[in-house]
């Protein structure tokens, strides 16, 4: 494959503490991936002396977002009902906006803009509920496959504590679900979109049905994507509902839905007990903080800085439509303003570092699709350029333009979205994609 030279400042996420910055260097980018990065032009390798050059001049090259936890078929429903507590908010707008993904020409209008809008902010990198409906579910993927993203997803379950009107048959629920993991799978997918296990929330689910999805679990060796003591609400119903487990998350552990290699992602993780805490630990999951939603809803504050310190993983998702914006880049501002108000009330939290928040939204939420989510040799080159600032008079330091972008940023402060080496744009993928 021939090799593109892309000029221009990088950041790349290096840890949580270091964002490195690399001024005026060169990319080597060859089938998608960064083969090396140079200072200058006579440090490149002979090889690449007359390799095509892209220029981008001053600005910044970032690693694309990954957003870890969204629910793709309430997008219409971003920014409604915002005065309701969770449950209230899933009967009167979540679970009504859900049922009308039984029509697959709703579902093709809606799945399509919530792929444009992820690309036009910067977001390549995807784990996403879907529906209970197959046929939605199917065209989901197939349209995630042609978009280029990387993706898990795959088909809701919940066979209880459910409206009539949107609710499943067990035997039914976990037979579409192996269907879907065989039809979903294969040489006849490119692998950047990926099956995982979505049983909604342990009160939704029964006991026959979880047990159901962990030997699918194993048999498929399959990860897991679900809600964790999201609120004090549900924590305490999913023990009243399943009083013969320790907690939440031990229902997840005893049933064999942990049993797969491949990632384990809960949402929220908001009132970690000690079992919780073991869970994550012994099966390396990632939390995902999701402030603007827990916000919404009024679930809590996720103790990230906290659990940050003790070892876990934590990544960062829009979770629209509990989330109002599709951009991950504010989930960072977001990140950090929580964790000051969970600082100022809760004197033995801390605040999360902007260095801290930016990782979570690049290197660790692109970790569980492979080597994604840095700038670096043997990782895909996936990556947003930035417009340079506007204001007149003076120059922002490179990292004070990467931290007002994300404070107060748009799509239109992102000159250029690359994609596996490849510059695209988001309105000729939402065409492409409509097709499906």
């Amino acid at each position: 494959m021939p090799v593109t030279i892309y000029k221009g400042t990088l950041i790349n996420p290096e840890s949580p503490e270091d964002l490195i910055v690399k001024e005026h260097c060169l990319v080597a980018v060859e089938d998608g991936i960064i083969k090396g990065i140079y200072s200058e032009k006579d440090t490149l390798p002979e090889q690449y002396m007359n390799a095509e050059m892209v220029d981008f001049g001053d600005k910044l090259i970032i690693p694309a977002f990954s957003d870890l936890h969204i629910h793709a078929s309430q997008y219409a429903q971003r920014g409604t009902g915002m005065d309701c507590l969770l449950f209230d908010w899933l009967n009167r707008y979540t679970f009504p906006q859900e049922s009308r993904f039984q029509n697959t020409d709703y579902a093709r209008i809606i799945y399509a803009q919530v792929i444009r809008d992820f690309l036009t902010h910067g977001t390549m990198h995807v784990n996403l509920f879907s529906t209970i409906h197959y046929d939605a579910c199917d065209l989901f993927f197939r349209m995630l496959e042609e978009s280029g993203m990387y993706a898990f997803t795959g088909k809701i379950n919940m066979d209880q504590n459910s409206p009539d009107f949107y609710v499943e048959d067990t035997d039914r629920s976990l037979e579409d679900t192996e269907r879907f993991i065989c039809e979903h799978s294969g040489s006849g997918f490119s692998g950047r979109v990926k099956n995982i296990l979505i049983p909604r929330f342990a009160p939704t689910c029964s006991e026959r049905l979880l047990k159901g999805l962990g030997k699918l679990a194993e048999k498929y060796d399959l990860g897991l994507h679900t809600h964790l003591v999201e609120s004090k609400a549900e924590a305490a119903w999913s023990k009243e509902l399943y009083p013969q487990y320790l907690s939440d998350g031990n229902i997840y552990e005893q049933t064999g839905l942990l049993s797969g290699s491949r990632p384990k992602i809960f949402a929220h993780v908001i009132f970690p007990t000690d079992v919780e805490k073991n869970v994550l630990s012994k099966y390396n999951a990632v939390s995902v903080h999701c402030p603007e939603s827990t916000n919404n809803i009024t679930a809590g504050i996720m103790p990230a800085r906290k659990m940050l310190q003790e070892g876990f993983r934590i990544a960062l998702g829009t979770d629209v439509g509990g989330g109002h914006f599709m951009g991950t880049y504010r989930i960072v501002k977001s990140a950090i303003q929580s964790s000051k108000l969970k600082e100022f009330y809760e004197e033995d939290h801390h605040r999360l570092l902007f260095s801290q928040a930016f990782y979570m939204a690049t290197a660790e939420g692109g970790s569980v699709f492979g080597k994604i989510g840095k700038l670096e040799p043997g990782y895909h080159f996936n990556a947003l350029v930035l417009r340079e600032p506007q204001d007149e008079g003076y120059t922002l330091p490179v990292l004070e333009q990467l931290e007002r972008f994300c404070y107060m940023g748009d799509d239109r402060d992102i000159a250029c979205r690359i994609l596996d080496g490849k510059i695209i744009d988001p309105d000729e993928v939402y065409q492409r994609i409509l097709n499906i």
